[in-house]
């Protein structure tokens, strides 16, 4: 049997994802004889780049004030105030410009490239890896990752690498985890963020494609948020259902079956709308309900919220009494729905969960428990609602490991 000398270098990337290989190319560039690789487990890197937005890549998002920027994670907000100040949006979008792909802003805030392409992307990451002399290897499975007289050993399923300092960017993968863990860290467990809900209620079966902007709420719990509000086929979506499960994620974990509170007009107090709904029985007496859509609502919504307040078709606005115009305020300011299922939102799973958030300094993105250990993007438990800021933390890791890991 041949025993082959494991092969060295001075920085590995454990994972060939948006924070390995922005760690790498970064790495390259500020110490440009530094030996490098990327260890990729998959026959493919950049998988997650590129179905990222629907295939255009979401690459950050137009938010430049780093307190504001870090409200959009619901793990990591306070730890990412200090490295956001160092490497964020604006960094982002000269640091993609100055190699030539410039970013454009959609009217959401989102940020892809101007070329509406993920491969964009991944063709940059590629080249500058090639420029820079960085080793690329896939179908490398890391088994082992071990210390050896201030060395890093990493055992993959073909070979042995050396190195003095690696970066751990593998995302949720639970058995790098597990790796982690026996090196001393504490691992949150990983639960699914960004999903959206199943819900089986005749008030929106017929309503597949309405959106419209809502304030939605964990029935008997403090947590709400808002934003447009999609109708699908089997329930809902949309940034306010996928922004209450990314802050819900640990509190809905293990509930198959939870009711939701959607407040249709959020403008509006009951009050105001009850008031409005008395106007509009006096000034509109001889119409049915049914025949106008109100508040600017879409029009199917509107006659569905009104089917559901037991106003038939027939009624006229003057003949509504008391009971039902309070049905319909309520259904318009506090609908409640079962939901009884979680779905993955497209191919963009998040998980919440990762290193514990103390172990690491943020300065450097260093491990406080490993010296020279480094981990960036996802492996952390840091994660974000949907419109690119899980890119952003990634970006932002990246950047900063890279700094520390070739600083002498």
């Amino acid at each position: 049997m041949t025993f082959l000398e494991p092969l060295s270098f001075d920085i590995v990337i454990i994972g060939g994802g948006a924070a390995g290989f922005f760690t790498a190319i970064n790495a390259g560039e500020m110490a440009p004889e530094a030996k490098i690789c990327i260890l990729e487990r998959g026959k493919d890197v950049l998988t997650k780049v590129r179905i990222s937005g629907g295939g255009r890549c979401n690459v950050t998002h137009a938010e430049f004030l780093p307190k504001e920027l870090t409200k959009n994670y619901p793990r990591g907000e306070k730890e990412l105030r200090g490295p956001f100040h160092s490497f964020m949006t604006g960094d982002t979008i000269e640091w993609f410009e100055k190699r030539g792909v410039p970013l454009k802003i959609e009217d959401d805030g989102r940020m892809f490239p101007e070329s509406n392409s993920s491969e964009t992307i991944i063709d940059l990451f590629l080249k500058e890896s090639k420029r820079l002399k960085i080793e690329v290897l896939t179908k490398r499975a890391v088994q082992d990752v071990q210390l050896h007289n201030d060395r890093w050993e990493i055992v993959t399923s073909q070979e042995t690498f050396t190195a003095e300092k690696i970066l751990v960017a593998t995302g949720s993968n639970p058995k790098i985890w597990e790796m982690l863990k026996d090196l001393g860290h504490n691992i949150v467990p990983g639960v699914p963020s960004l999903f959206t809900f199943k819900i089986t209620d005749a008030l929106i079966k017929d309503l597949p494609g309405v959106a419209t902007n809502a304030v939605v709420r964990l029935r008997g719990k403090k947590l709400e948020t808002s934003g447009p509000l999609l109708i699908t086929h089997w329930g809902m979506s949309g940034p306010a259902i996928l922004k209450l499960s990314a802050w819900g994620a640990r509190e809905l974990s293990d509930k198959k079956n939870f009711e939701i509170e959607v407040n249709w007009l959020p403008e509006l107090s009951p009050e105001e709308i009850s008031e409005e709904l008395q106007r509009l029985k006096k000034d509109n007496a001889k119409q049915s309900p049914h025949k106008y859509a109100q508040f600017e609502l879409p029009k199917r919504l509107w006659q569905s919220l009104v089917i559901a307040s037991g106003i038939g078709a027939e009624v006229r606005w003057a003949d509504l009494n008391k009971q039902q115009l309070e049905e319909l305020t309520s259904q318009l300011s506090c609908g409640i729905f079962q939901v009884h299922g979680k779905s993955t939102f497209k191919e963009e799973f998040v998980t919440a969960g990762g290193v514990e958030l103390k172990e690491v300094n943020f300065k450097t993105f260093e491990s406080r428990v490993c010296k020279n250990l480094f981990l960036a993007g996802e492996v952390l438990n840091i994660d974000a609602i949907t419109g690119g800021f899980n890119f952003q933390n990634a970006w932002t890791g990246g950047y900063l490991a890279a700094k520390a890991m070739t600083l002498e």
